[in-house]
């Protein structure tokens, strides 16, 4: 499974949604960095998405974007395949 990452918040009910559908799909462990309590990690967050609101999820390499992102690549039915990441030949 391809690791996730997640910016977000202490009181964002979005990132909790975020959270519990990746949860559903699998996913046992989120890195979360919390911009809330570190500043320079929004900073930084802000760089690389140039989005400023939470949560902004990546999966592996893949910036997904917010939870409506998320929910929207689910209903794709593409959320799984991403999260199992490419096939490796063997």
């Amino acid at each position: 499974m391809q690791p996730v990452k997640m910016y977000t918040t202490a009181v964002c009910p979005y990132c909790t949604r975020a959270k519990q559908i990746l949860q559903a799909k699998g996913v046992e462990t989120i890195d979360e960095v919390r911009v809330d309590t570190h500043p320079h990690e929004r900073a930084r967050m802000m760089e690389i998405t140039g989005r400023r609101t939470v949560p902004q999820i990546f999966i592996g390499d893949t910036h997904v974007g917010g939870c409506d992102d998320l929910m929207a690549l689910d209903s794709r039915g593409a959320l799984v395949a991403l999260l199992e990441g490419p096939a490796i030949a063997g």
